[in-house]
């Protein structure tokens, strides 16, 4: 009897390990050593922390990361076949092709896809966004000194127009809202969720996220980022369930640009001098209201009623099947062992990319 658990909890964690070392090892490795290229080579026509800099800087990144996620496939598929020739699926011939088809939009639900990204980051990402700054005000201060003397943000400088400022910041948060899903949502989630189990890749995902957030700590210490986690974490469930269910990226990227470009204001009218309850009150109340008129009108005319009631409870069915027993589960215990491995293996992933500078 505990040689068969035993057999079972390594099943689990073995998925996990592969799914690690045969595609997430590498997929960092490529994107490592693309990236190099913006950080070497860009200083060289353009001088470091100029306006120009730090767009180009962000534009390549997610170009180089959008081609790097795909040449990992044919590459790991080559380095593993021996490895992989029992464990592929027959869909999973060609995972690059699946893995460019997030980004695929059609005539019939383009549409929705910017419908569903615009309706993520106006009940999502805007209330989680905005009553932390209105009742935690440091946290403007906070953010403002991490994110707004990085060499590469100087178009959140005091110095900065507005016009250009905007311009700058759509253009700067879409090249980081691209770099970041391909990773975590288009890579991490649904990748993971075609090598084991869909909740526990969308889980892992989630947190690597929130490490993402957490690492502000190691620019300035104090409780914020630990907030931010939580915060991350509960927004990267949400868009990895659409991507892993719905299979589209975009409206990921729509919700989490959007998001940016707001807070983006807020840390410039910080260097500004304005207190936030300025941007409060131009930025983030119009966007509510605009939010509620948006929602009320694609539930008329768009989505009926019970269709959003249906979506969005087969969204927490899908949710809680994490906390039930998986196929090749049998006891309580292969299940906390599976939880326990999934924040182990996330950890793990987050310091790999941390290292690498992803």
């Amino acid at each position: 009897m505990v040689q068969f658990e035993r057999k079972r909890k390594k099943l689990i964690a073995l998925k996990r390990i592969r799914f690690f070392y045969q595609e997430v090892f590498w997929g960092f490795i490529i994107v490592f050593l693309l990236l190099l290229l913006p950080l070497f080579l860009l200083p060289v026509f353009v001088g470091e922390g100029t306006l120009l800099y730090g767009i180009l800087f962000y534009v390549l990144r997610a170009i180089l990361v959008f081609i790097g996620i795909p040449l990992l496939f044919p590459l790991s598929n080559i380095l593993f076949e021996s490895q992989k020739r029992n464990v592929i699926l027959e869909e999973d011939v060609s995972p690059a092709f699946g893995h460019l088809k997030l980004y695929k939009m059609s005539k019939k639900n383009y549409k929705y896809q910017i419908l569903y990204g615009f309706l993520i980051f106006f009940l999502v990402f805007l209330p989680i966004d905005f009553f932390p700054y209105l009742f935690i005000p440091e946290t403007v201060a906070y953010q403002g000194l991490v994110i707004g003397l990085v060499n590469t943000n100087y178009y959140l400088s005091p110095y900065v127009g507005y016009f250009v400022f905007l311009i700058s910041a759509i253009i700067i948060q879409i090249s980081v809202s691209i770099t970041e899903e391909t990773i975590t949502r288009a890579f991490i989630a649904k990748r993971g969720s075609e090598n084991f189990f869909p909740m526990s890749a969308v889980i892992i995902s989630s947190i690597y996220f929130g490490f993402g957030h957490l690492a502000y700590l190691f620019d300035l210490v104090a409780w914020y980022p630990v907030m931010w986690f939580f915060q991350a974490f509960i927004i990267g469930i949400i868009l990895s369930l659409v991507v892993v269910r719905k299979k589209w990226i975009l409206p990921a990227i729509i919700a989490h640009a959007l998001n940016n470009i707001v807070a983006a204001h807020t840390i410039w009218n910080f260097w500004q001098g304005n207190s936030f309850y300025v941007v409060a009150f131009f930025v983030y109340i119009p966007l509510f209201i605009i939010g509620i008129l948006f929602t009320i009108v694609c539930l008329l005319l768009v989505w009926p009623l019970s269709s959003v009631k249906r979506g969005i409870s087969n969204g927490f069915a899908f949710f809680k099947t994490y906390f039930k027993r998986d196929s090749e589960e049998i006891t309580v215990g292969d299940t906390v062992f599976r939880i326990i491995f999934d924040f182990l293996i996330a950890l793990i992933i987050f310091l790999m990319g941390f290292i690498v500078m992803i």
